[in-house]
């Protein structure tokens, strides 16, 4: 792995993180969003990473780790897939969206996790963007080298 694949790495990282905050952002949003059926309730969205693989080299190279020779050299947002927890449904018969048996559905959005999901997004990214500029900082470091 040369010093010049942290920065891909790295940048996968961080644009993997932004789309989890996206996601934690869109959930926070629609928390108190009601609706009178199930099938029109919003339903919590998170994002699903998946590792991005280096390809296989050509090459006759031997390793001792042939079976499992593949370096992860990114991380890509493989989907976002729906909660498929139970939503909540409250008896508020005086409520404008209320269906004819008095209940409103809400999501099923736990907005302390969601929180703690977005704290735990953005420490990712920064850690992303300080292993960017510790990469950048070796660089310049090796073109004074010469010096």
């Amino acid at each position: 792995m040369s010093l010049s694949s942290l920065f891909n790495i790295a940048g996968t990282g961080m644009s993997a993180q932004n789309t989890r905050l996206n996601t934690v952002a869109s959930n926070i949003a629609n928390a108190e969003s009601v609706s009178s059926s199930v099938d029109q309730t919003y339903r919590a969205r998170h994002a699903v990473f998946q590792t991005v693989m280096q390809n296989a080299q050509a090459g006759g190279g031997q390793s001792l780790f042939q079976d499992q020779g593949q370096a992860g050299v990114g991380v890509q947002v493989s989907g976002i897939v729906e909660d498929q927890s139970e939503l909540q449904a409250r008896y508020e018969p005086n409520h404008p969206m209320a269906n004819e048996e008095g209940y409103v559905y809400y999501p099923n959005v736990n907005v302390v996790e969601e929180m703690a999901d977005m704290i735990s997004a953005s420490r990712s990214f920064q850690t992303n963007a300080e292993i960017m500029n510790t990469a950048k900082q070796m660089m310049q470091k090796v073109l004074t080298l010469g010096q």
